[in-house]
């Protein structure tokens, strides 16, 4: 006999705690549990590579709710457990350890699983990837006996986690394939500046660069660039991006395309079954009406949101304007709307002052804008991303002049 819910959510991060948030905050009355595959209650993921790695916030400051909070809304935490099966027809999620769950309203929210590098050594004692509170767990463990460390990946991931670690006095070569960090969600201008700025701080920063292998017997001790240099380490960290997790739901014939494919109320193509943060697929208006998946607390909040309204009787469709931030040494990037397929760029202020604004621009629209330490621009661009606004450059590029006047 099987367990039942009438609200079942698989994914103890973000997203899955707001799904049971939004549903008590909508008047939902019926039973929700949370299935969790870590054996702490929903926390929050971005303070794990920086205040939480640098020892500066404890884990009880990280968590989305008090434990108490869930017992006093009635949401049951099944934690420590990890979905293996979904059965759309029987309406019922089975176990890795063989117990059955049934569901009225099934929400996916289990986010993704970091890349591995898929070289030789990629498996040797002080490699370390990170998304969860044990991955940063053990990296702490090993700092102490860890004076140099390589960093594969120049993402926010990896940028995040070289600063906290710079800063813990610790010998820091990032290495990234492409010729620029963060090339897959900024412009060139914020490269380069962020380049700039690890540098600065002693990191041994190297764009265009291919790891070949992980050196080691048992431990890490360097990585073998594509070139035959060895840069020594005793610790890698792998920031090269995440995959979905969402093979049952793909073994149960869902819609998949770099995620489950959902509609403008987070619906999957089973019936009752909805899919919530970073492993949906989403086709997003900022995005020029193409279909992506969004990695951001933001996106998880606003889609669990939206998929507890449409199961509590409220069907408002998903229309949330992407916004981002990472906060590196002292400095705080903040980013609204998506900036893929612009085609001009428009600089505000200077880089050189450590506040200054990028805006991009498709067919002469304000599409999105990269705010480093100017958050006027970033609250007071986000309405010309949502009016569409063509502002004329001269006075776009004017720091001066407030955006919006414009």
């Amino acid at each position: 006999m099987s367990e039942h819910s009438d609200v079942l959510i698989v994914g103890g991060g973000h997203a899955g705690a707001q799904t049971a948030i939004a549903l008590r905050q909508h008047s939902y009355q019926g039973t929700i549990a949370i299935v969790g595959d870590e054996p702490d209650p929903p926390y929050e993921r971005p303070p794990l590579t920086k205040d939480y790695l640098a020892g500066e916030k404890a884990f009880e400051r990280l968590l989305i709710r008090p434990e108490s909070f869930w017992q006093g809304r009635s949401v049951v935490l099944l934690l420590g457990r990890r979905a293996a099966k979904v059965e759309p027809q029987a309406h019922q999620v089975v176990l890795e350890d063989g117990r059955v769950l049934s569901y009225g309203k099934l929400v996916w929210a289990t986010g993704g699983i970091p890349r591995r590098l898929a070289c030789a050594g990629s498996e040797l004692k002080g490699v370390h990837a990170v998304r969860n509170r044990a991955d940063v767990d053990r990296m702490m463990s090993d700092l102490a006996t860890s004076g140099t460390i390589a960093v594969i990946g120049g993402g926010y991931i990896g940028l995040e986690a070289a600063a906290v670690l710079a800063k813990l006095g610790k010998k820091v070569t990032l290495l990234e394939a492409l010729d620029r960090v963060l090339a897959r969600v900024a412009g060139a201008d914020i490269s380069r500046f962020y380049e700039q700025i690890h540098r600065a701080h002693g990191i041994d920063l190297r764009t265009g660069v291919a790891v070949d292998h992980i050196i080691g017997e048992g431990a890490v001790t360097g990585v073998a660039l594509a070139n035959g240099e060895v840069i020594p380490a005793d610790m890698v960290i792998v920031g090269v991006g995440i995959l979905p997790s969402i093979a049952p739901l793909v073994e149960a014939n869902a819609e998949a395309d770099n995620g489950i494919v959902v509609d403008e109320y987070c619906r999957s193509s089973l019936a009752d079954i909805y899919a919530v943060g970073d492993c949906a697929a989403h086709r997003n208006r900022f995005a020029g009406g193409a279909q992506v998946r969004v990695e951001s607390v933001q996106n998880a909040n606003d889609q669990a949101t939206t998929a507890a309204k449409h199961i509590a009787g409220v069907a408002e469709p998903y229309a949330a304007i992407p916004w981002f931030w990472s906060d590196q040494y002292d400095l705080k990037l903040q980013t609204v709307g998506l900036s893929m397929g612009h085609d001009d760029t428009v600089l505000r202020g200077a880089p050189s002052e450590c506040s200054f604004s990028v805006v991009y621009l498709k067919d002469g629209k304000v599409i999105a804008l990269d705010c480093v330490n100017a958050v006027k621009d970033y609250v007071q661009g986000r309405k010309l991303i949502l009016e569409g606004a063509t502002p004329d450059r001269t006075l776009l590029a004017d720091h001066n002049v407030p955006l919006k006047s414009i």
